[in-house]
């Protein structure tokens, strides 16, 4: 009897072990300690998605279990395509590296771009964040523009774009159905080089989502270098498009369009800017961890943000730096994700034919 009751210690023994064996790895997902979480932007510096990255970074890094340090890796080019298709390849579904994408990013996969090579379905995202769209002009046009919006459908714009297929296609557009005459120079990495090119005096129109704008071009607006034109708008409840509640004081393309051309928008063109607003602003930047990833970890980063956001100081610090916008987290941020990665096929196929016979853009 002795030698049974030793073997069947023995065997309870073994079988915790083997329990507390297979219990480790999920324990250890959820807690960083020592780690360093890498938050990759496909954008340059500067731009608005590297400005709510470096924003929401440490906070990420208090909520996380075992505060990790967690730093913001840019890799730019093709239009974000370039981060993105990393991301989906090489990345391991440990935790240790997130993505932020943006409009720019959902874009090209909306309309079917060969340099895509990811899936959004595939992605668990864990928070979407609404942002807003600002143009704005140097001095001299911005006070013609104040004075009479029509004396300067004359002029010769010059716009640093990433890409007619990233979510500069949002603006170009919009210049377009007001009767602007704007030139893209396509190439530039992140609406932070747009910006520079503005500033240089190599480009006379341009536009920032809000997390740039209020940190880089309102300093601009203050010093008289230059002057808002308009928004994209919002998005109220019933879906209408409104005034941005950070930007309550400046038009919206709805209203410039109505007073330059005497009537509301409407049409075909009209209806593929507005799906493809909704998927670029309202739905504008999201964070996510890589297929393969575990419930649990899943949960893990979406109760950090979740705490971030409840912060006290979050709703003042959030304002300054990205503006007045909802901040989503579990289900609400997964709403988000079908907002911005589904879009009315007939408004794709306007876009599509759109980029071909004024971009020559075959996809």
């Amino acid at each position: 009897m002795k030698t049974l009751a030793t073997t069947l210690a023995v065997s309870v023994a073994l079988v915790a072990v083997a329990l507390a064996a297979t219990l480790t790895p999920a324990h250890a997902q959820t807690n960083f300690q020592n780690e360093t979480i890498e938050w990759i932007i496909p954008f340059s510096e500067g731009g608005g998605s590297d400005k709510w990255a470096r924003f929401y970074a440490p906070l990420l890094a208090a909520e996380l279990p075992g505060n990790p340090t967690v730093v913001v890796r840019n890799i730019p080019g093709a239009g974000s395509t370039k981060g993105a298709n990393h991301f989906a390849q090489r990345v391991k579904p440990d935790g240790l590296t997130i993505l932020g994408t943006s409009g720019s990013t959902q874009f090209p996969y909306l309309l079917d771009d060969p340099r895509v090579e990811y899936e959004y379905r595939d992605w668990n995202v864990v928070l979407a964040s609404a942002t807003g769209g600002i143009a704005y002009l140097p001095k001299d046009l911005g006070d013609k523009w104040n004075q009479d919006k029509t004396s300067i459908l004359g002029e010769n714009f010059i716009y640093g774009s990433q890409g007619a297929t990233r979510l500069d296609l949002v603006p170009l557009l919009a210049w377009e159905l007001l009767g602007l005459k704007v030139d893209p120079v396509f190439g530039i990495k992140g609406r932070g080089d747009g910006r520079l090119m503005f500033e240089r005096g190599e480009a006379n129109i341009d536009y920032q989502t809000s997390s740039a704008y209020l940190a880089n071009v309102t300093p601009l607006v203050e010093a008289g270098q230059a002057v808002p034109m308009m928004t994209w708008g919002s998005l109220d409840n019933a879906g209408n498009i409104v005034r941005d509640p950070t930007f309550p004081d400046i038009p919206t393309f709805k209203e410039v369009y109505a007073e330059v051309h005497g009537r509301e928008p409407s049409g075909a063109a009209w209806e593929a800017w507005k799906a493809f607003f909704i998927a670029g602003f309202p739905a504008q930047k999201m964070v996510f961890l890589p297929e393969g990833a575990s419930a649990e970890l899943v949960k893990t980063y979406s109760d950090a943000f979740a705490a971030a956001i409840a912060r006290p100081e979050f709703p003042e610090a959030s304002r300054k730096r990205l503006g007045i916008y909802p901040q989503a987290t579990g289900q609400k941020a997964e709403t988000f994700k079908k907002l911005g990665t589904e879009v009315n096929p007939a408004a794709t196929a306007w876009i599509k034919n759109w980029l071909m016979e004024r971009y020559n853009v075959e996809l």
